[in-house]
């Protein structure tokens, strides 16, 4: 075993991850195919395989991803919009801190899935109701995690920018921000995360299309096949644009590796 927070090569790195995929879906195909598991409970890898290619070419399913994915990017830039601005003056000023932080923290322990039959009697049950529930679900936690970052930025650095001449709003534009965007984009890649669960909370109830509808049909119809691809979609989708984020993150902010 290597010690505790040795680093390791890109390459075993790699390897490592990709085994853990292997062994997974061998003992899947292990439980499901040598009948130890009963398929109308758990479909085995190539039913599900076969599955997610009629889903693909004869029902639409890329609709239904692409709607997805229209979701959850728009109520997370809406959420991004409005929380990364007043994270940073809550984190930068005390008594904007001091006013919005109590309501924030309560704020964020509420469950975007409470908010829906709400959402649904104030929105109806079209793409808005959707994005909010999304929105609801990002804005409150990308805020208090950005204004934490913000607050807690070296004091040295502060102070020298005032004895170097700094304002108040030149600190936080020249100093607080550039300070904290590294984290700040890191926290928004987390976010983006939580924000797929929302998604298809939003989408198992009032909607034609869309991945989360499509699981949900497809439970009534017993299709565990079906059911499992989307599932997999969704983490394929997510991973993908996790690592975007990691990369954009490495090209915008390359001080962060020094």
């Amino acid at each position: 075993m290597p010690r505790p927070l040795t680093p390791i090569s890109n390459p075993l790195r790699v390897t490592l991850g990709v085994s853990f995929f292997v062994l997974f879906v061998a003992a899947w195909a292990f439980a499901t195919l040598g009948g130890y598991v009963s398929r109308i409970f758990l479909a085995d890898p190539l039913t599900m395989l076969r599955n997610g290619w009629e889903l693909l070419t004869q029902f639409g399913f890329l609709r239904d991803i692409g709607m997805t994915v229209w979701r959850v990017v728009g109520g997370f830039v809406l959420a991004a919009l409005v929380a990364v601005p007043l994270g940073v003056l809550m984190g930068a000023y005390k008594p904007v801190e001091a006013f919005f932080e109590p309501f924030v923290s309560f704020a964020r322990y509420l469950p975007a899935s409470a908010f829906i039959p709400l959402l649904i009697l104030w929105a109806g049950l079209g793409e808005t109701q959707k994005l909010l529930v999304i929105f609801i679900g990002a804005v409150f936690q990308i805020v208090l995690m950005v204004a934490v970052a913000v607050g807690g930025t070296r004091r040295d650095l502060v102070e020298a920018a005032y004895t170097l001449g700094a304002g108040d709003q030149g600190v936080v534009r020249r100093v607080l921000i550039p300070a904290n965007a590294p984290e700040i984009a890191e926290i928004l890649r987390l976010v983006l995360g939580w924000a797929w669960t929302y998604v298809i909370v939003a989408e198992l109830i009032g909607s034609s299309e869309g991945i989360g509808h499509m699981i949900i049909e497809s439970q009534s119809l017993m299709a565990t096949g079906q059911i499992i691809f989307g599932i997999i979609v969704i983490g394929l989708i997510g991973l993908v644009s996790d690592f975007l984020f990691k990369a954009a993150n490495r090209y915008l902010f390359p001080w962060r590796l020094a």
